[in-house]
């Protein structure tokens, strides 16, 4: 478990790299919340690598400054998450690309078997659904993707198996959206979409105001379920 750097289009950039004790698995590349790869997502690559995935999560935030480590706890950090956030979403593309080199970095990591999936949570969730679509990640899951409306008719390009788990009572993915969603992901058989009725965004974050166990080791389960089924 260790800080590491990658090489992308424009410039490197910093990882968190959590590795099995076998040294070897699938890659799995984590896609951080607007917290940037803060304690949270660090667990969340250590729980995998106890799974057996080599698993990374990229510091999408570098280029407006690197190494940003929040937390949900403080008015202060929830601002200060936001504001990354609105000055990533300009480059967002380039995010995208980070995202990429990151999945060509572990299909390449010395001990992979060559398969790679992604599972994002949060803004990292809205960036898997981007991955399934235009990615050869072998597997997608994306926890409470969000302000994806306008992207959905790319659903039809998902190839691979795909999951995405809804929080119904998500303020920031409205009920008219969620409709949305379930349309347009019922028509490709790649698609897996659950909501979870009663519980709000970020219901899977650990220690979050919003965290709800029953709902979270559901989807818990589900994902890793997918993973094991796609990716040995």
């Amino acid at each position: 478990m260790t800080d590491i750097s990658i090489e992308g289009s424009d410039g490197s950039f910093g990882s968190y790299l959590a590795i099995p004790e076998s040294g070897t698995g699938p890659g799995l590349l984590v896609i951080q919340e607007i917290f940037g790869v803060n304690q949270v997502m660090r667990d969340l690559c250590d729980n995998f690598a106890k799974q057996g995935y080599i698993a990374a999560c990229p510091d999408l935030f570098w280029r407006i400054e690197p190494g940003i480590q929040l937390t949900d706890k403080t008015e202060e950090d929830w601002g200060k998450a936001f504001e990354y956030m609105n000055k990533f979403l300009p480059d967002f593309e380039k995010g995208v690309a980070d995202l990429q080199a990151t999945m060509s970095f572990l299909r390449s990591y010395q001990g992979s078997t060559g398969k790679v999936g992604c599972v994002g949570f949060c803004l990292g969730g809205s960036l898997a659904y981007t991955m399934a679509c235009s990615s050869d990640s072998d597997a997608s899951i994306g926890y409470y993707p969000v302000q994806i409306d306008d992207h959905l008719p790319y659903a039809e390009y998902i190839k691979k198996p795909a999951m995405f788990h809804i929080a119904e009572k998500d303020d920031f993915c409205p009920p008219e959206s969620q409709t949305a969603i379930a349309q347009a992901f019922e028509r490709n058989q790649k698609i897996t979409l659950h909501s979870y009725p009663g519980v709000d965004h970020a219901f899977a974050r650990l220690g979050g105001g919003n965290y709800n166990q029953a709902a979270a080791e559901l989807a818990d389960g589900r994902t890793s379920a997918l993973l094991k089924s796609a990716l040995s």
